[in-house]
């Protein structure tokens, strides 16, 4: 579990180190002018890895069923730094584009340690588990951007590119040489399909679509949630947007990773269902807490607590979904998931920026707010606690 943290860490530290800054690397490195155009491919950019991992997760999750989850592990991380790397060669928006389109499709190391470790781990702890692979997730994307952008004004955009590509090179070291996973032992006859084995269980299927549901909608929120935090700020503010912008995400990273291990202290005590309803809710009182701030310190408090009570919903959803699935399922089930989450990243901006667009920005906080209320009730009517 320490080496799969560390990597894990070092992985997403990698993604998060310069990806923040694409719309600065499409102006100032590949030319493109600021307005439509920048707009434009920023978006294209952005959003065209979330719906090729939506698209290739749920394959990865397939093979990962079958040939082992640690060799998709190591696929996942090797994907992303040849893609990520690679990037530093890029000359203009279309390569750019083609790249974040191979990214998203070879990539996607969360989902892949977090099958192996809801495989592998003691049903006893698989909430701690989850928990902390969801941990190294916020810290590495809380920390990352804060580390890029001090390198990117040193050594400009394309070595920051080429950095991330070399520190997901640097991931695969402890999975290869310290992360195990158990013998696959040889199924004679046919091999039982996804299907099949969830059909075996009662309201089994219906418990995976409340669970897949509830990640893909916590990831729409926190995703337009962190577009129109810039946005909220600049109504406000004239200058330092971008510290205080670092500030709130690092506070809301930190808060995320250690609600992320420590929530299972309260899922002991109320269960997983009430505990990750609730913590929706907080959500969303958090989201209406940055629309209604009289000035810019709240917008970070409600940024970090934002993070703090999604760093509860993500792991005790995934944990939910680990204790459920049948293990011979696990990679396929958390392949769908994280078609689900990507597919939340590219959705969230979306209505975030429709919204804002036609009502201003505290109107589209508002929706984001009420879709974490919507969240909540699926949690608390749909979800059941799994069996201890």
């Amino acid at each position: 579990m320490a080496a799969l943290w560390f990597a894990e860490f070092t992985a997403i530290f990698g993604f998060s180190f310069a990806f923040p800054f694409l719309s600065i690397f499409i102006s100032h490195d590949l030319g493109v002018h600021s307005g439509h155009d920048l707009d434009l491919w920023t978006a294209a950019s952005a959003s065209v890895s979330g719906l090729s991992m939506a698209v290739a997760s749920p394959i990865w999750g397939v093979f990962g069923d079958i040939y082992g989850r640690k060799p998709m592990l190591i696929r996942s991380m090797l994907g992303g730094a040849i893609t990520v790397g690679l990037i530093f060669f890029a000359q203009n928006p279309a390569e750019l584009l083609v790249l974040r389109f191979l990214q998203g499709a070879t990539s996607g190391t969360v989902a892949a340690a977090t099958a192996l470790v809801a495989a592998e781990t003691p049903r006893s702890k698989v909430g701690w588990a989850l928990g902390v692979v969801t941990s190294a997730v916020a810290l590495g994307g809380a920390i990352g951007p804060v580390v890029g952008g001090f390198a990117g004004a040193v050594f400009g955009l394309r070595l920051v590119f080429l950095g991330g590509g070399i520190l997901l090179l640097l991931s695969l070291v402890p999975v290869l040489f310290i992360v195990r996973e158990s013998p696959r032992s040889r199924l004679r006859g046919p091999r039982v399909s996804t299907l099949a084995l969830i059909n075996q269980r009662p309201g089994l299927k219906q418990q995976l679509a409340v669970l897949l549901g509830a990640q893909g909608l916590i990831s729409v929120c926190n995703s337009a949630t962190q577009i129109l935090v810039v946005l909220r700020l600049l109504d406000m503010v004239t200058s330092g947007v971008s510290a205080l912008t670092g500030v709130g995400f690092g506070l809301a990273g930190i808060a995320s990773s250690g609600a992320a291990i420590g929530y299972t202290r309260v899922t002991r005590r109320f269960g997983y269902v009430r505990t990750a309803a609730g913590a929706a809710g907080l959500v969303a009182c958090a989201v209406a807490l940055i629309a209604i701030a009289p000035v810019p310190g709240l917008i970070v408090v409600g940024i970090g607590l934002n993070g703090l009570f999604s760093g509860v919903v993500i792991p005790a959803t995934a944990s939910m979904i680990g204790l459920d699935t049948p293990h011979e399922a696990q990679s396929t089930v958390f392949g769908f998931n994280a078609s689900s989450v990507a597919f939340g990243f590219f959705l969230g901006p979306l209505i975030a920026g429709t919204v804002a667009s036609t009502s201003g920005h505290p109107a589209a906080l508002y929706v984001t707010a009420a879709l974490a209320l919507v969240l909540a009730a699926i949690l608390a009517a749909g979800a059941r606690e799994p069996s201890r």
